[in-house]
């Protein structure tokens, strides 16, 4: 059997919106399910059982088995020729659910969990592991749009070409096509050879557009060939990626992006665009690490 899909759990409404789209991907993949929760309360020396004086039933660790096997039988409900098994890990979410991302072909987690704060707009644990995980991470959060295409943020970095992989194949697995998305600024791209080089900054009119355009095409030409039957069409924009990205995922299905752009800063492990997209889209979000950040 191929790599599991992995979803974590909490017990808030957000992580079993999580666990629903985590079944529909593993049926998608022809894989299986592992729900997992971190079982933190161990390590905090904390009591875990009942109390003398409460029922035989109450206690932390009946809480979570409690909670663990509903979030399974709602999996096993979405998806019943999925197999689903479960796990509860010790340990705080990030390091559980990083330990678990090394064997996964995908870590779907909520937007938010328990204990967030009223407001934030993103649990710790879900934009934390889309820096650290080793495989793609999906954030559930927002609602599909009713195109059914995927949105694929294009930067034509070297990092992207993970992002575009998995957006290929995701779009292949479910039967839609694509909408892949590049946008620019004159800040932002990278400046071709000046006609006259007595004057540096002297462009012929259109000349970054029709650079960016290129740059697009070529990210995408080599996946094209790969899976011939998704159809993509291609936006280039003049503006920042934030804001036009989060405009297309008001329609889409999937909004995917890699954890870092051309121009990221060296160390950093998940970028400004990322990270707005990840408070801010419309619809899940799918983050896709390069193979050079796992190093």
């Amino acid at each position: 059997m191929s790599a599991l899909v992995v979803v974590g759990v909490d017990g808030s409404p957000s992580s079993l919106e999580a666990v629903d789209r985590a079944a529909r991907e593993a049926r998608l993949r022809g894989c299986g399910l592992k729900v997992v929760h971190a079982f933190i309360w161990p390590a905090m020396h904390v009591p875990l059982g009942p109390s003398p004086l409460g029922p035989a039933e109450g206690g932390l660790r009946n809480q979570v088995g409690r909670m663990v096997a509903e979030a399974v039988e709602h999996a096993r409900s979405v998806a019943p020729d999925v197999e689903v098994t479960s796990v509860v890990a010790t340990g705080e979410p990030l390091t559980v659910l990083e330990a678990q991302s090394r064997t996964a072909a995908l870590v779907v987690v909520g937007s938010r969990g328990l204990g967030g704060f009223v407001g934030l707009l993103l649990g710790s644990t879900a934009v934390h592991l889309a820096a650290h995980a080793r495989c793609p991470v999906m954030v559930v959060r927002g609602r599909p749009g009713p195109a059914r295409r995927i949105v694929l943020g294009v930067d034509g970095s070297p990092a992207g070409d993970a992002a575009v992989e998995f957006a290929f194949a995701e779009a292949a697995l479910r039967g839609t096509g694509i909408i892949a998305l590049h946008a620019w600024t004159p800040w932002s791209a990278p400046a071709p050879p000046p006609q006259d080089p007595s004057m540096p900054y002297a462009y012929e009119p259109g000349m970054l557009a029709d650079a960016e355009e290129r740059l697009l095409a070529e990210a995408v030409a080599g996946w094209r060939e790969r899976y011939p039957s998704v159809s993509v069409e291609y936006k280039v924009l003049r503006g920042g990626a934030r804001e036009a990205l989060i405009e297309s995922s008001g329609s889409a299905e999937l909004l995917v992006v890699g954890a870092r752009g051309r121009g990221g800063f060296v160390g950093l492990l998940l970028g400004s665009v990322s990270q707005a997209l990840l408070h801010h889209a419309h619809c899940p979000v799918t983050v896709v690490r390069g193979p050079d950040a796992h190093r």
